[in-house]
């Protein structure tokens, strides 16, 4: 017996076992289910079905479109050959559940020397593929906020209109996030003067680079997941990997080695990791907010001279 599985919706139970029987051609049934930790948006599980074992992702069903979302970005990033992703076994809902089913891929945290070279190494590689625009197919979500993607073909433009000025937009339901608004939709309107000599094609990312969405593989091949794809400046995943901690030297190294950064990275990575901060600001509360203020304060500063 397995209490997990039977504390479980029914309808949630019958749903993965059609979208993974839909998966193999064979019936199937959920044998075991295991709490996996660490989630901050979803519910995350460990089914095991057939002697198989599934990644699932488990949230309100009012969030449908978040993983369907999720299923896209996860098959743009498997097109890059140097990476490990996580195929794509099914999605959709029950009555008040949505899901996600993936393969279970056996990871380890990206530490070692020799895997963050091949992690930068594979990065870039995943960068190298090109779009003939800003943005994406289709809108998606950074954590479980909307995003926004709607093609244009000058980023500064793109960045201003669908990442910071929505952030901005939804921090405003909160009457302490007045200056904060104000003085970044000050920014929004004038970054344009921070690109003067970066003119960055549009590279596929991943979107939300933080060492909880990267691994190493059995292979030793750069496992990534939980994306929020769009075609942009790569600087802004190797910004966000930096946000938060967690990758190696070897990792900053090996990219370098294999594309160079331009110039004014430093600045820019200000920027770009703005948009992160407003998304935790959004998303997880006022802990973020001085921290937010402080950054546009030196971007102003910055564009002023």
């Amino acid at each position: 017996m397995n209490p997990l599985r039977h504390a479980l919706d029914p309808a949630l139970l019958a749903a993965l076992s059609t979208a993974i029987g839909n998966d193999t051609g064979l019936p199937a049934r959920v044998d075991a289910v295991g709490e996996i930790g660490g989630g901050s948006i979803s519910r995350a599980l460990l089914v095991e079905s057939g002697g198989n074992r599934y990644f699932v992702k488990v949230n309100d069903v009012t969030l449908t479109a978040m993983f369907a979302a999720e299923a896209d970005g996860l098959s743009a990033l498997a097109a890059c050959p140097a990476l490990r992703v996580p195929r794509v076994v099914g999605h959709g809902a029950s009555d008040r559940h949505a899901f996600l089913v993936l393969e279970h891929l056996p990871l380890q945290t990206l530490r070692e020397r020799a895997h963050g070279i091949a992690a930068g190494h594979a990065l870039a590689a995943l960068h190298r593929i090109r779009g003939s625009h800003f943005g994406w197919r289709r809108d998606n979500f950074i954590g479980s906020t909307p995003q926004h993607n709607a093609e244009h073909r000058a980023w500064p433009f793109f960045f201003a209109r669908r990442r910071l000025l929505p952030q901005l937009e939804l921090a405003r339901r909160d009457a302490q996030h007045k200056r904060l608004v104000a003085d970044g939709e000050r920014l929004a309107e004038t970054l344009a003067a921070l690109f003067v000599d970066h003119r960055p094609e549009p590279s596929l990312l991943h979107g939300d680079l933080w060492h909880g969405n990267a691994a190493i593989d059995d292979a030793g091949l750069l496992a990534l997941f939980d994306p929020a794809v769009y075609f942009g400046d790569r600087e802004t995943d190797l910004a966000m990997s930096e946000l938060f901690g967690g990758f190696p030297d070897s990792f900053y190294a090996a990219y370098r080695e294999a594309w160079p950064l331009a110039d004014g990275f430093a600045q820019r990575k200000m920027l770009y990791n703005l948009y992160h901060v407003l998304n935790h600001l959004n998303l997880f509360g006022s802990g973020y907010l001085h921290q937010a203020e402080r950054m546009v304060a030196r971007l102003l500063a910055e564009i002023r001279g």
